[in-house]
């Protein structure tokens, strides 16, 4: 089928399909993450991102085809979220500039447009490197301008645009080594191949669009926790829940001895209905997936055994926890009466926003003058929309924003351009550089003056990071085993144990010089006190004139953030 012009219609199901692949694909793209640690975030980031610019396109009430773009950019920028975000971000930033007023798009007018967008990325990164994402959009954009040559077919040139994609994103890691030394293609590069592929499939009709979408197991995860809320709420009385047992189960269908149904859907479901409420039932043609409250979570189970094997179960006890957080709640309300509230200092017209990823890094933060704090970190960037909120409800005249992970930089740059006051970026890597930066804040001098100087103090501190490997790989000649414990000094993996005690103070040997004097521990969700202590005197063993302090972080997959100044 040949297609010489896109309509709002077609591009509507470009964007969507795009979309759903890259929430379909999302974990896959997670896994080529380069460094084995459990924070591989870059298909939920542009999962995310285009999740925004499809919700922004479907919006737009146009049928010009150049709004529609500019739509999708718009939802693009306001949603990115990770510098893979923010690139894509840029990448349709500057396709739907290109396109701008056009009622429909031709073959010509889509090969400029990727062209124009691989330019507008470029320009957006101070230092590009090849290897990523930039170079699949370059590749890929070069080979629609060539296919336009010979042919007004936009499916000929959205096939030829894919393969040079794949061809770009294929030779990713020999042009990055550290992708070649661990085995991986670029992550970046294969979310954006995912797209165009979408693209190409909605245009020759290869997305089935009478196709029920299945939920994938994240999706079905966050469906699971609506409906678990829904029907268990703050102020309930655990008397009154009418079904106790939070119920899931998972089957493989048609495996297993007790099998003697085939599966049907409606079947299936209308048995499970009457045995409680707040019911979901998501299948595709080898796993169901089962969320209900009920009472008999063991009928729920003898009839799942009917279809399969059962190779998960999972049952919570909802009185029980209504109970707990009951009681949190009013511990919660009896100190927020009794809390002094301590006065603010002046800050003459400053916001500093700080991104935290754990309540307790977000306390210290604020003890050192921050005066919002944004939810987020390596396991979950705050898009562009986040920082631009953060600023603009501060009520002040000017920001400051400590990302606290370069991860953020691109999100947070873009915040500043679109904020409604004058915003500076102090480019902090890690959650130490952005305490070290708040001792150099100056609240009464001028907002270049303040990110000058507390710039400057980036690399007086030293940072490190303890958390565990995901999988087996060797960076660096540091052959890592699954599960084991790795040590990053200022990003790069330095030191490998199945010990963490053994990891850690490895680690800090590494970051320690003559100069040094003060080690600050942050522990985390997966660390206690004890074994802040515990480490603290080992550090104190290499070498008893530091001076050491433990801090409660509360930040997940890092038990250990250690700063060494």
């Amino acid at each position: 089928m040949k297609i010489t012009k896109i309509t709002n219609l077609e591009f509507g199901k470009m964007v969507q399909a795009a979309s759903q692949k890259l929430n379909q694909r999302a974990e896959f793209i997670n896994s080529l993450n380069v460094f084995p640690v459990p924070d591989g975030d870059t298909g939920t980031n542009m999962s995310l991102s285009m999740a925004s610019g499809a919700k922004y396109e479907r919006d737009e009430t146009s049928t010009k085809v150049g709004d529609l773009a500019s739509a999708l950019a718009k939802g693009l920028l306001m949603g990115a979220r990770g510098n893979s975000g923010v690139i894509l971000s840029q990448i349709f930033r500057g396709f739907s500039k290109n396109v701008a007023g056009k009622e429909v798009l031709d073959a010509n007018d889509l090969a400029e447009a990727f062209a124009a967008g691989a330019q507008t990325a470029y320009k957006a990164v101070m230092k590009p490197t090849e290897g990523t994402i930039l170079t699949v959009i370059r590749k890929a954009a070069g080979a629609g301008k060539d296919a336009v040559k010979q042919s007004d077919d936009i499916c000929v040139v959205m096939t030829a645009v894919v393969a040079a994609a794949e061809a770009a994103l294929k030779s990713t890691p020999d042009l990055l080594p550290v992708l070649k030394q661990v085995g991986v293609v670029d992550s970046g590069g294969q979310g954006l191949t995912f797209v165009l592929e979408a693209f190409s499939d909605a245009l020759s009709g290869k997305v089935d669009e009478s196709t029920d979408y299945k939920p994938d197991d994240a999706e079905m995860d966050s469906m699971i926790d609506a409906a678990h809320h829904q029907s268990v709420q703050g102020k309930l009385d655990p008397n009154d829940i009418k079904y106790g047992y939070c119920t899931e189960i998972m089957v493989r269908i048609g495996d297993g001895k007790l099998v003697d149904q085939k599966f049907d859907y409606d079947t299936f479901y209308d048995y499970l209905a009457k045995l409680g409420d707040s019911l979901l039932v998501i299948n595709d043609d080898e796993i169901v997936k089962v969320h209900v409250h009920t009472e008999h979570p063991g009928d729920v189970m003898t009839w799942g055994q009917r279809f399969g094997a059962l190779i998960k179960v999972k049952v919570d006890n909802m009185r029980l926890q209504q109970e707990t957080i009951m009681e949190h709640d009013e511990t919660e309300q009896a100190a927020a009466v009794t809390a002094p509230v301590e006065p603010k200092p002046d800050m003459h017209g400053y916001a500093i926003v700080s991104i935290s990823p754990g309540d307790g890094i977000g306390k210290l933060f604020q003890g050192l003058g921050v005066t919002d704090i944004i939810a987020g970190g390596q396991t979950m960037n705050p898009s562009t929309a986040d920082i631009v909120k953060a600023v603009n409800a501060s009520g002040a005249d000017k920001a400051l924003v400590l990302p606290n992970n370069k991860n953020i930089f691109l999100a947070a740059e873009q915040a500043a351009e679109v904020a409604d006051i004058p915003v500076k970026i102090v480019h902090s890597k890690t959650i130490s550089q952005g305490m070290t930066a708040m001792l150099a804040f100056n609240p009464e001098a001028d907002l270049a003056d303040n990110q000058a100087e507390m710039e400057d103090t980036l690399d007086t501190v030293v940072s490190g990071q303890v958390t565990h490997a995901v999988r087996d790989t060797t960076i660096d000649g540091l052959e890592i085993h699954k599960d084991d414990f790795m040590g990053l000094v200022d990003g790069k993996i330095v030191v490998t144990d199945a010990d963490r005690q053994t990891t850690t103070v490895e680690m800090v040997k590494q970051m320690l010089d003559e100069d040094s004097e003060l080690v600050t521990i942050f522990y985390g969700a997966d660390a206690t006190k004890a074994d802040a202590d515990k480490l603290a005197s080992a550090v104190e063993a290499l070498d008893d004139e530091l001076e050491i302090e433990i801090h409660e972080g509360d930040q997940p997959v890092y038990p250990f953030l250690i700063s060494v100044e």
